[in-house]
C-alpha cells in the first residue's frame, strides 16, 4: 500500500482544494494512504502532518485557500532543513510527494527528484507563467475577478470623467492584465514584458478625450515599468526565501504622473489579494480535479519527475525541469490585440 504526501505551497490560490480533494479521491480507489504535509515544504521540515480521508476533502470543492495551508519556505536555503525534509519522508513513510505549487514550489520539487525522492508536481498560478502548460489553475479564476473589477469601474470612470488606473498582480508576465484588459476593455495595458512609455501612455489618453471619451482604464501589472527605468517598483527591499521582493506601487507612480502632466482626475485601484481569494471558477474547479487524477496516476506508472500539464484539451506529463526552465511570458500576438484598442 502506496503512501502519498500533499503539499501546497507558494502563494494561496484557487482551485488548490479541488486538486486536493480530487487526488485523495482517486489515491482512495487505489487503496491507497494519503498525508497531508501542513503549510507547504515546511510542513515536510517540521514533520506536520494530518491523514487525508473521503471524509476530510468532502465539500471542499468549490472553497478557495487550501485547506493544508501553504508557505513560500525554501528548505534548500540551508543543509539542515534538506536534512529534517529526508529524515521525515522515511519516519512517516511517504512513497511519493504531490507538490502543488508554482516556480518555487516545482522548483524544489525538482531538485528533490534529482537526489532520488519520488516527486510529481501539479502547476499552480493565477500568473500563468509556468512553461510546459498551456494553462495554471487559478488563472481563470482571477482574469474572471479582475474584469468583473474592470467592469465596475468603468462606470464610475465614465460618470466622473475620470482616468482609474488598476494595478494587478504579475510580478514577470502580464498574463492577468492582458487577458483581464482585452475582457474588461481598457484602454490602456501595461505589462512587465514590454516597458512603457509614460509620455505615449497620457498622449493616448489625450487622444481619447480630444474624440469626445472622456475617461480612460488603465490596467498595469505590478512588474511593470517605464522604458528609462532600470528597477522595478518595490513596496519594501525586504525579500522571501526564494530572493522575491515584495512589488507593488507602481499603479500610484503612474496615475500621479497622468494627473500631473494631464491635469485630469486620476485615481488608483490596487486589486491586491482579492485576485486570488474564494471561489474558483467552474473551469479553474475541473482543471485542477483533471490535474490531480493524472498526478496520480503518473505515480501509478512511476513516472516521477513530471509535472501534469494542460496542453490544447489534453492532460499530458513534462518534466519538471522543463516546466520550471524559464517563465512562460505573454504572447506579443496577444498583446498587440489590445494595442489595438489603446487611444481609441
Amino acid at each position: 500500500m502506496k503512501k502519498i504526501g500533499i503539499l501546497t505551497g507558494g502563494g494561496d490560490c484557487p482551485g488548490l482544494n479541488a486538486a486536493i480533494r480530487a487526488i485523495v479521491r482517486k489515491a482512495l480507489r487505489n487503496k491507497w494512504v494519503t498525508i497531508g504535509i501542513k503549510n507547504g515544504w515546511k510542513g515536510l521540515i517540521e514533520g506536520d502532518m494530518i491523514p487525508l480521508t473521503d471524509h476530510d476533502v468532502s465539500g471542499i470543492l468549490p472553497k478557495g485557500g487550501t485547506i493544508l495551508g501553504t508557505s513560500r519556505t525554501n528548505p534548500f536555503k540551508n543543509e539542515e532543513d534538506v536534512g529534517k525534509l529526508i529524515k521525515n519522508i522515511k519516519k512517516f513513510g511517504i512513497d511519493a510527494i504531490v507538490a502543488i505549487g508554482g516556480e518555487d514550489t516545482l522548483g524544489v520539487a525538482l531538485k528533490l527528484h534529482k537526489m532520488g525522492i519520488p516527486v510529481v508536481g501539479l502547476p499552480k498560478t493565477i500568473d500563468n507563467d509556468l512553461s510546459g502548460t498551456d494553462f495554471t489553475f487559478g488563472f481563470d479564476t482571477a482574469v474572471s475577478i479582475v474584469t468583473e473589477a474592470i467592469d465596475r469601474l468603468h462606470t464610475t470612470a465614465e460618470s466622473h470623467q475620470r482616468v482609474i488606473v488598476v494595478e494587478v498582480m504579475g510580478r514577470h508576465a502580464g498574463w492577468i492584465a492582458t487577458m483581464a484588459g482585452i475582457a474588461g476593455g481598457a484602454d490602456e495595458i501595461l505589462i512587465p514584458e514590454k516597458p512603457f512609455d509614460i509620455d505615449e501612455v497620457c498622449n493616448n489618453i489625450k487622444a481619447r478625450y480630444k474624440i469626445g471619451k472622456t475617461f480612460s482604464i488603465v490596467v498595469v501589472s505590478e512588474g511593470a515599468k517605464p522604458r528609462d527605468w532600470d528597477k522595478i517598483v518595490t513596496q519594501t527591499k525586504e525579500v522571501d526565501e526564494f530572493g522575491h521582493v515584495r512589488l507593488g506601487g507602481i499603479g500610484h507612480l503612474l496615475g500621479e504622473e497622468i494627473k500631473n502632466r494631464l491635469g485630469v482626475d486620476t485615481r488608483v485601484t490596487v486589486l491586491g489579494h482579492v485576485q486570488r481569494g474564494g471561489t474558483p471558477t467552474a473551469y479553474d474547479r475541473v482543471l485542477a480535479t483533471r490535474f490531480g487524477i493524472a498526478a496520480i496516476e503518473l505515480i501509478e506508472k512511476n513516472e516521477h519527475g513530471k509535472m501534469v500539464a494542460l496542453q490544447g484539451n489534453k492532460i499530458v506529463p513534462v518534466d519538471l525541469e522543463h516546466a520550471v526552465s524559464k517563465l512562460k511570458t505573454v504572447d506579443m500576438d496577444l498583446y498587440k490585440i489590445a494595442e489595438t484598442f489603446f487611444g481609441r
